[in-house]
């Protein structure tokens, strides 16, 4: 049985092996010392905030092992995006050249920078080791995260968004990015990646193209990959389409893999979550649900099988659960099917 909570100071050796291991493209993990140890500090920080409503706060979690103490995934939500540092997309849409007279219709496609999802809450940081990917422990590192938004609902946005990882290959090549490198930056994506994932963005606005690109003019390469995602993301994208979320045409400045996003109304795991109180005793069978407690810098989630009525005010949990969520009969939970 594995444990969510939030990180602590003493996690970063283990959060910087997770970095390395994640690779190129992973934005929000920087191989960066100063950086790392710097999240670990807003994240504590943030779980301390009294909050009114969603500001600069970032709430970064760990899946651990009870059993050896090992963290092998973090997950984390920003809570409002671009309010700090501006916060790029480029938009898909389209312009119609048009003459009546000649006869002529052409939709064609345009990409156009923009800060759209300014104020709005991301879900970011999800990395699973791969020894670990296994049973439902994948699916609780994603989706554990809109109980904690139901629970702490005004922390956040209305809508969420999650930045999917673009097209890339081993080595961190990006046929999208090559097209804006050899055309504007002179930088390569590996580069340009870190540069960003550390906070240094000034050289987007310095650099980057201002007017809208007509997709056409793009490589054949760096067009076939447009709102694609890379090959070990797919199965994060599906678990987030089941979720309600869908992509409206927003892309990464980077390697142009989609940006979906929902509005937390929506979400299928938030709407279906409940609010039970915690009985101990012994379970035997059932469906496998998601199970947090309802304390913010002590937050805890793990998942099992339980029996539960939909009319149930209450839920009997396991002993060893009840230990990993720290509550005892009477307290409060929160639950949803995984």
């Amino acid at each position: 049985m594995m444990v969510i909570r939030p990180i602590r100071a003493e996690d970063y050796p283990e959060l910087y092996d997770i970095a390395v291991e994640s690779g190129h493209g992973f934005t929000s993990l920087p191989v960066n010392d100063e950086l790392l140890q710097r999240k670990i500090s807003r994240s504590e920080a943030s779980f301390a905030k009294k909050v009114v409503k969603p500001g600069d706060e970032g709430y970064l979690f760990v899946l651990e092992d009870p059993q050896t103490g090992a963290v092998v995934g973090t997950s984390a939500i920003e809570a409002a995006v671009g309010l700090e540092d501006a916060f790029y997309h480029y938009h898909l849409g389209k312009v119609v050249h048009t003459s009546r007279a000649l006869g002529v219709y052409n939709p064609v496609d345009i990409l156009t920078l923009c800060n759209d999802y300014t104020g709005v809450s991301e879900l970011c940081t999800l990395f699973l080791r791969e020894s670990c990917r296994k049973q439902n422990n994948g699916r609780l590192l994603s989706k554990f995260r809109f109980l904690f938004i139901a629970e702490f609902r005004s922390r956040f946005a209305d809508r969420v968004i999650a930045e999917m990882r673009g097209v890339s290959d081993e080595d961190g090549h990006s046929p999208f990015w090559k097209w804006l490198q050899d055309s504007f930056f002179s930088v390569d994506f590996p580069t340009a990646d870190y540069l960003t994932g550390i906070g240094q963005k000034v050289f987007i606005a310095e650099l980057m193209p201002k007017y809208p690109i007509y997709v056409s003019l793009l490589s054949k390469e760096a067009q076939a990959v447009i709102g694609k995602v890379h090959e070990k993301t797919r199965p994060a994208l599906a678990l987030l389409q089941s979720e309600g979320f869908s992509n409206t045409g927003y892309v990464d400045i980077f390697d142009a893999g989609p940006t979906v996003e929902a509005k937390v109304e929506h979400i299928r795991t938030v709407r279906g979550s409940r609010r039970l109180q915690v009985q101990i005793g012994t379970v035997t069978g059932g469906q496998p649900y998601m199970v947090s407690n309802t304390k913010l810098e002590d937050f805890r989630a793990t998942w099992l099988h339980l029996q539960l009525e939909e009319d149930s005010t209450q839920v009997i949990l396991p002993v060893q659960c009840a230990d990993l969520l720290q509550v005892s009969s009477g307290d409060w939970v929160r639950i949803a099917r995984i």
